[in-house]
């Protein structure tokens, strides 16, 4: 009589388990055999040039520049007097007085900032000439300190 069908598919589980792990063995054994460890420091070493790019030679030497420590400003620089006063000059372009808000024109910039009523020291009307000076809002640049020009 025959073997049984069962037997004859664990034989061949059993014989592809072994390739399988022949085959890792194999691929395993041959890893190590490529891999190539210890290389030297300056195999590993990569440089970058004036341009951002990486190179695998190192830069040539050049002459530097020598900087002082207390010559370096960490910050934004102060703002110079150019001898203008700081007074931004505008026109009113909308005023809703129920409302009690506005929005004025920069002359020089074009930009157009709100104002509220609380920021105006008089009647203001559309079309006037004001100065004013800007703030940082909730929802951008204000304008406050509103006056005629």
């Amino acid at each position: 009589m025959g073997r049984s069908q069962e037997s004859f598919s664990k034989r061949e589980k059993e014989k592809k388990k072994a390739k399988k792990k022949k085959e890792k063995q194999l691929k395993r054994e041959q890893r190590q055999e490529d891999n190539v460890q210890g290389g030297s420091l300056d195999d590993m070493i990569a440089y970058v040039d004036e341009f951002g790019n990486l190179t695998d030679t190192p830069p040539e030497e050049q002459e530097r520049e020598e900087i002082e420590a207390e010559d370096i400003v960490i910050g934004v620089p102060k703002k110079e007097d150019s001898g203008e006063p700081d007074v931004n000059v505008g026109t009113v372009a909308f005023y809703d007085s129920s409302k009690g808000f506005g929005f004025i024109n920069d002359n020089n910039s074009g930009e157009k900032y709100f104002f509220h009523v609380n920021n105006v020291t008089f009647d203001i009307q559309e079309n006037d000439k004001v100065t004013f000076d800007i703030v940082r809002g909730r929802k951008g640049m204000d304008a406050v300190n509103v006056a005629l020009a």
